[in-house]
């Protein structure tokens, strides 16, 4: 499902892969034009790192709800924009590629209206309200030879990059066990956001570790959700939830919450197998911890730390979608790996698949 990105070892040397440091003057080729439908979505200001691209040029802007078109007018990511239609912006000469980050209710709508435009999709998480829709939009997607890129926020972490490679030497062995955590304290006003939709934490923040969860070992062949509302708030939010991933030779955990006091300190994923242990914690500013049963060059047997390169998100995202746009390599994160993970997303929250 899932391709590996290459270069072992070479995770501190990172910086901005697929920048093409090898150019010359002049040698670029022209930038993709991009524009975005949304600013309602929590990373909707990531459209900051395609302005600061070479890769990109920026063309406008889409966001009919007054209210947050007016708030999003202040911030650097926007500033300075074209606000457009809809309609405008998927009829702007020579555009290439949408970012879609409306309110999760609207994400699939949108996509669906790009990929029909004849637009790569750079889609926010989760995948919407309807796994029915989005294998649609994937569909379609894969009939117009048009990429929806996934907007989980760990993919190109250097910490799970090196993991994966890892992995893929086998020099963990037999993966048999694998734990996430992606909790924080959420305010009211966030809250009362989240409970819009019925999966609560799980599905709004646990779906980013899902992802990664399902790139280790793959879909599940069952998930038992235990969704909590452990808080003293009378809103309807499940805050507190733990989702138990089956496997034939492993099991998984994956718990999400909206109480964690220093939530972000103890976001992590632990990856144990037969020859060794990898443990990443924090992931957003990741530090590793690594165990082998044996000597594997360079690293030593017994537990060490892996020092890692500092990280912005998205920027490693941006540069691989301009490089499939380009033709210059093939998807890392295939359809099948993000309709997995959609899957696993919806049960762990306790949601009907064929909703």
């Amino acid at each position: 499902m899932l391709r590996t990105t290459g270069g072992l070892l070479a995770v501190s040397m990172l910086g901005d892969p697929g920048r093409g440091g090898q150019d010359t003057p002049g040698s670029r080729p022209p930038r993709i034009k991009i524009g975005q439908i949304g600013v309602g979505h929590a990373h909707a200001d990531k459209l900051a790192v395609y302005r600061r691209s070479e890769d990109y040029e920026v063309v406008g802007v889409v966001e009919m709800d007054a209210r947050l078109r007016e708030q999003a007018r202040s911030k650097e990511a926007f500033r300075d924009l074209p606000w457009m239609t809809r309609e405008q912006l998927l009829a702007t000469p020579g555009l290439q590629a949408v970012l879609v980050e409306t309110r999760v209710r609207d994400l699939l709508d949108a996509a669906e209206a790009c990929v029909a435009a004849g637009m790569h999709v750079h889609l926010d998480k989760p995948a919407g309200e309807s796994l029915p829709q989005y294998r649609r939009i994937l569909d379609a997607a894969a009939k117009k030879k048009l990429w929806v890129q996934m907007g989980y926020m760990y993919r190109y972490n250097p910490a799970v990059v090196l993991l994966r490679e890892i992995l893929e030497r086998g020099w963990l062995g037999e993966v048999f066990e694998v734990h996430a955590v992606m909790s924080k304290v959420v305010e009211p006003a966030g809250r009362a956001a989240f409970a819009e939709y019925r999966g609560g934490t799980m599905f709004e923040l646990g779906c980013h570790v899902i992802d990664l969860v399902v790139g280790v070992l793959g879909a599940p062949g069952k998930i038992t959700p235990y969704p909590r509302h452990s808080s003293k708030s009378g809103d309807s939010l499940l805050d507190n939830m733990l989702a138990v991933f089956e496997y034939p030779r492993a099991t998984a955990t994956v718990r999400s919450t909206a109480l964690e006091v220093e939530g972000f300190a103890r976001r992590h994923l632990t990856v144990c197998g037969s020859e060794g242990t990898f443990h990443i914690q924090p992931l957003d500013e990741p530090s590793v911890r690594l165990a082998f049963s044996e000597p594997r060059d360079p690293y030593r047997k017994g537990y060490q730390d892996v020092p890692m390169p500092r990280y912005t998100r998205y920027v490693d995202d941006a540069a691989e979608m301009a490089r499939v746009i380009r033709g210059e390599k093939p998807i890392d994160f295939t359809p099948e790996h993000d309709i997995a993970v959609q899957t696993a997303v919806f049960e762990a929250s306790g949601l009907a698949v064929n909703s």
